[in-house]
């Protein structure tokens, strides 16, 4: 029988950030190098995983008009075998302007981009890591969806 091995908890947060264009939503994605994701960050200890996730976004990208019709609704990504997960929150912009963040030092810019994408286009981008929360945001979105033609 093998032992138990505890693996402590690496949590980054980020934001799946929507806009909805008139006729269907479309997500924000980011691109570093050749790994596609939401905005996120490392959270320290102490830290308040949503406030990361906001702060992080808001870096990666300057948008500032973030509205979370979700609450703090969130998921998580399966842990990595070093025990590192992704939490995702939903936020949704008015907007589409985005003011790409290079990190300093960094001087190619083709290292680094971003897109708006749709569910089906983010499948295609995204790695498999992140299809739970793919699948769940477009299941979030669903159910609101249904939630206002209700109303």
């Amino acid at each position: 029988m093998q032992p138990i091995v505890s693996v402590s908890k690496i949590l980054s947060s980020g934001l799946v950030v929507l806009h909805h264009d008139g006729s269907r939503y479309r997500l924000l994605v980011l691109r570093e190098f050749s790994a596609w994701d939401f905005p996120k960050a490392l959270v320290h200890d102490g830290e308040d995983p949503l406030a990361v996730a906001i702060r992080a976004a808001r870096e990666a990208t300057a948008i500032e008009d973030l509205d979370f019709h979700w609450g703090d609704e969130h998921r998580e990504t399966v842990a990595r075998e070093d025990g590192s997960v992704s939490r995702y929150y939903l936020a949704q912009s008015k907007s589409m302007d985005v003011e790409l963040n290079i990190p300093a030092g960094e001087d190619a810019e083709d290292d680094f981009e971003y897109r708006w994408v749709t569910a089906d286009e983010a499948e295609d981008v995204l790695p498999p890591s992140l299809a739970l929360v793919l699948d769940w945001t477009v299941r979030m979105l669903v159910a609101g969806a249904r939630q206002n033609q209700n109303r």
